[in-house]
């Protein structure tokens, strides 16, 4: 089997994957599942490199163990833009995304789970005359 190299992911050539895009705040996730043994890459590297917390961990493995289809699937992914807490969020919608692309059957435990929901928070704009967003200077009597 030949290997292709495509931005920074080794894939493998011209095998049929199944996909999805994820969104959380900035953070976007181009997600693609292949027929494997269960192995996540983000951005090339092994999601434990990746991603350090546990609780990102289990963020990751979410879509895949409320399915049961863990071992199932190879994960490769690009992330880009915002953090590292949003791209394990905008890596599990994009999971979820690709894993309805392979079976629609899946819709109802995946949606029990909450995973189906983009999370619509984004960062609000500063506004003129204030420090932050809603953080007003210090009000003084005299």
């Amino acid at each position: 089997m030949t290997e292709e190299k495509t931005d920074a992911i080794i894939v493998p050539a011209g095998e049929h994957y199944f996909g999805g895009t994820g969104k959380r705040k900035s953070a976007v996730a181009q997600v693609r599942l292949y027929s494997g043994s269960g192995t996540i890459f983000v951005n090339g590297k092994p999601f434990q490199e990746v991603f350090t917390r546990e609780l990102h961990h289990a963020k990751v493995r979410l879509p895949l163990s409320t399915t049961d289809t863990e071992g199932r699937f190879n994960v490769h992914a690009k992330i880009a833009g915002g953090g590292i807490s949003a791209w394990a969020d905008a890596l599990a919608h994009g999971m979820t995304r690709a894993l309805l692309a392979f079976d629609s059957g899946l819709r109802p435990s995946l949606r029990k789970a909450g995973l189906l929901t983009r999370d619509p928070r984004v960062k609000e704009r500063k506004k003129p005359g204030l420090k932050r967003a809603r953080k007003a200077p210090q009000y003084t009597k005299r």
